[in-house]
């Protein structure tokens, strides 16, 4: 007991010491936070919730309600004007939709991309996922060496060139919903990312990361939950499955190259043939190859399939643009099996109508750029420091960018109707701009007018149009439609 006593006699002033240390770095944080209030405090933007926490409140209560926030910012948008302020914790956050401001920060170099949020969406409970690929690279110099070696496979020159690849793999997929359509089943577009094969472990890994990559940036505390454990594992066990299965085919292939075998002569072959054309290529290039890798397996499976989904759930609610469509694809290919690169350019409707989902249903919503140095946003002064946020899916639904903002209406996009001046950036805008948007659109195109030629679909009643945010937007649930061919061709 004696030995006992003695302890607590010693720990009593260690534990008063380190309450002490505790409560005075308490005190000194909220100094901080008061300190960047007063700073920033000038720009407009909506009331706190707390003096701690900000907005992070609301933004936390809107996610476990399933709402969309970017309804929200729409919303501070119209209150507050074309900049307007948030707070999270410390951190400032500025939201702008002012076109001038968009061009002048998103088509320069000078203005990088955040490091802590691309910080959050590098790893993920401790597993590497999008590492230091074209998304997530800050260093300028990094991200430009590894854009010079993705660009010649991304080139219209080159895609133009796989343009029996698009068709064939479009085939595949008509083959599948063929059968559907003779099954006279229910096709759930956008929930499952791979028709052609259920079986694959691979859509459901993309699904668990997106869902991870979501719980893990927006939520400080979601690894500390014990309840989330084995949520947080099976996260886990799908970047590694993404990331061994890359470098395996990666590796495979520069094999199969260095043997003089015959490869395809796709992305992955030209990607692997620039990176051989490189000087001084490190292991650290090598495994940012890789993060290049998962970025575009998941980019190039979800973003477009979501996109479809989109499309198909808006035709079915405007036949009159369904009709005036399926027109184009009868008149433009016909009967023909494989379409064209020069098809593609003249399917001018089916451009519109694609481009008119993006506006109301940004698959990726937005971006984001530091602000390094003073400035001034529409007459409002920002101090240097603060993240500035960029959201198409923001602008697109804004009465101020497009009248009657919530209509489907392709005609917004007519090649002679006035172009939208910066506010209408599905894919980003400037140097960092999806490199993929080529091959996306193209994906696209050859995927619906194949769907045109040959299908009917019709909505099943009853269903949700709501949206789900996973990261990346979805519709909730998927776009139910029952399918037959077509009738007349």
């Amino acid at each position: 007991m004696a030995v006992v006593a003695v302890l607590l006699g010693w720990l009593s002033p260690v534990f008063y010491i380190l309450i002490s240390l505790l409560f005075g770095a308490f005190l000194a944080y909220c100094a901080y936070i008061t300190y960047v209030h007063m700073k920033y405090d000038h720009i407009p933007g909506p009331p706190r919730q707390s003096f701690l926490f900000g907005h992070l409140i609301l933004f936390c209560e809107m996610r476990k309600k399933d709402q969309i926030v970017y309804d929200k910012l729409i919303e501070w948008a119209e209150t507050y004007g074309p900049v307007y302020r948030i707070n999270l914790l410390h951190k400032v956050l500025i939201v702008v939709t002012c076109p001038e401001a968009t061009k002048e920060i998103l088509m320069s170099p000078k203005f990088p991309k955040d490091k802590e949020i691309q910080k959050s969406i590098s790893s993920m409970f401790g597993e590497r996922f999008f590492g230091n690929g074209l998304i997530t690279a800050v260093d300028h110099d990094l991200w430009y060496k590894h854009r010079r070696i993705m660009d010649p496979a991304f080139s219209r020159l080159y895609l133009r060139g796989l343009m029996g690849t698009f068709n064939e793999r479009a085939e595949k997929l008509m083959e599948r919903l063929s059968e559907e359509a003779e099954n006279q089943t229910e096709v759930a577009f956008g929930v499952e990312l791979d028709l052609l094969n259920q079986s694959s472990p691979f859509p459901k890994a993309i699904d668990t990361c997106l869902l991870g990559l979501q719980c893990y940036s927006r939520d400080l505390f979601f690894q500390y939950y014990p309840k989330n454990r084995a949520f947080i594992k099976e996260v886990r066990e799908a970047c590694r499955l993404l990331r061994t299965t890359g470098a395996q085919w990666i590796n495979d292939r520069k094999k199969a190259t260095q043997n003089g075998e015959d490869v395809p002569k796709d992305i992955l072959t030209q990607i692997i043939k620039s990176a051989g054309e490189e000087e001084n290529m490190t292991k650290e290039d090598e495994e940012i190859m890789l993060d290049n890798f998962v970025t575009f397996f998941i980019a190039g499976q979800e973003t477009t399939a979501n996109q479809l989904a989109f499309c198909i759930m808006e035709l079915e609610r405007h036949p009159e643009i369904l009709d005036k469509l399926k027109q184009e694809v009868d008149d433009i290919i016909g009967m023909k099996r494989d379409i064209s690169y020069d098809d593609l350019g003249n399917l001018t409707y089916l451009t519109q109508v694609l481009k008119e989902t993006l506006r109301l249903y940004s698959t990726a919503p937005g971006t984001n750029r530091e602000i390094p140095v003073d400035m001034d946003i529409n007459g409002i002064h920002i101090p240097a420091g603060v993240s500035a946020m960029f959201f198409s899916y923001v602008t697109g639904r804004m009465e101020k960018f497009f009248k009657d903002p919530l209509k489907f209406d392709p005609d917004r996009f007519h090649p002679d109707a006035p172009k939208p001046y910066y506010c209408y950036y599905p894919f980003a805008l400037g140097p960092r701009s999806c490199l993929g948007i080529n091959f996306a659109q193209m994906e696209a195109k050859v995927v619906m007018a194949k769907l045109l030629q040959r299908f009917d679909f019709t909505l099943v009643p009853g269903q949700s149009f709501d949206i789900r945010d996973t990261g990346t937007l979805r519709p909730k649930g998927g776009v139910f439609c029952t399918i037959k061919h077509r009738q007349t061709q």
